[in-house]
């Protein structure tokens, strides 16, 4: 097991270095000048514009800028962000809770209900229950987000008034954030009210940010499902009386969850994806607004370390999913 660990995390550094270079260029192709939009066009004096060019290290050759960002990713330094002056490391990881959580939600949604949904369609192949089910999957899949968000929104919020527009929870409450986590720090709190404040305001996020990920996964179930309930080893089970219920829920669906390990584990940078758009309708105080925000801002430092960081995090998650799948499937870690 341990060197089919290894082998995956040898994939790490051409996918690292590959993950640096887009991030360094990606923000630098845009149109703008971190130096006007730090300093302002006004009052701005070609000394003044010259000197902050080289305090930034913008009169270095586009090489050299490559090389210290790069070995200072390697030494644990992000820099530090051209607007709030803070390090990379203490703005990501004060907003990533908000994320996490976010994500954790979403996710925990769309594996609640895709995987039930996959196996219900897959034993029902061909029926009302089938086709119901995967139409549904495919309006959800094929809806895009803000789309999605501003409709919900509208119905919810606005028409009905059930729940809030933005923000984690109300102004009304206001304690210590101890985890970062505003469902268990509203009950850490006491404060009546505060966890369903901060309940209500995660719903909508949710059910936007988990829509796709759960289509996929009720899709990609049923195909596994599918593939699996036809198998010898499926027919003997019948014919030896097992009940639908054993065969389906233990020896079929065990065998068809390496493809949906999959599907979830590559669904984690669906979600970071998500969440930016997510975020950013919302208000959602989390990396994805964070980064939008830099961009907008030519904040270089927060935009490149927040890319590098999301990239690291979905390799991780990659490479888990990878182990899974060995310990799933013994035959899978002695290739």
């Amino acid at each position: 097991m341990l060197r089919y660990i290894l082998a995956r995390l040898v994939t790490f550094v051409p996918t690292f270095i590959g993950v640096t270079l887009i991030s360094f260029a990606f923000i630098r192709v845009l149109p703008g000048d971190p130096i006007i939009v730090m300093a302002g066009e006004r009052g701005m004096t070609d000394e003044r514009y010259d000197a902050m060019v080289k305090e930034f290290g913008f009169d270095q050759p586009v090489l050299l800028q490559y090389w210290d960002y790069l070995t200072g990713i390697v030494q644990g330094d992000l820099g530090q962000s051209f607007v709030t002056k803070r390090p990379v490391w203490d703005e990501f990881f004060a907003l990533f809770p908000a994320t996490l959580e976010l994500s954790i939600c979403a996710m925990i949604l769309a594996i609640a209900l895709g995987l039930p949904a996959g196996v219900i369609a897959a034993v029902n192949r061909g029926k009302f229950f089938d086709r119901a089910l995967m139409s549904t999957a495919l309006v959800g899949y094929s809806m895009p987000i803000f789309w999605w968000a501003l409709l919900l929104i509208i119905v919810f919020s606005g028409n009905l008034g059930w729940t809030p527009v933005s923000g984690r929870i109300d102004l009304l409450y206001y304690f210590d954030n101890v985890t970062g986590f505003m469902l268990i720090d509203s009950l850490l709190s006491g404060q009546s009210g505060a966890f369903t404040s901060a309940v209500r305001h995660l719903i909508l996020p949710t059910i936007v940010l988990g829509t796709i990920p759960l289509a996929v996964v009720a899709r990609q179930t049923r195909s596994a499902m599918l593939e699996v309930l036809s198998e010898d080893y499926i027919r003997t089970a019948r014919a030896k009386g097992l009940s639908p219920t054993r065969i389906n829920g233990v020896h079929a669906l065990r065998n068809a969850l390496i493809p949906v390990v999959t599907v979830i584990g590559l669904s984690v940078g669906t979600l970071l994806a998500g969440a930016i758009l997510t975020e950013t309708i919302f208000s959602w105080p989390g990396i994805g607004k964070w980064i939008v925000d830099s961009i907008s801002r030519r904040d270089y430092p927060v935009v490149q370390g927040g890319l590098v960081l999301i990239a690291v995090m979905v390799m991780i998650v990659n490479l888990i999913v990878d182990v899974l799948y060995g310990l799933i499937n013994p035959k899978i870690r002695k290739r």
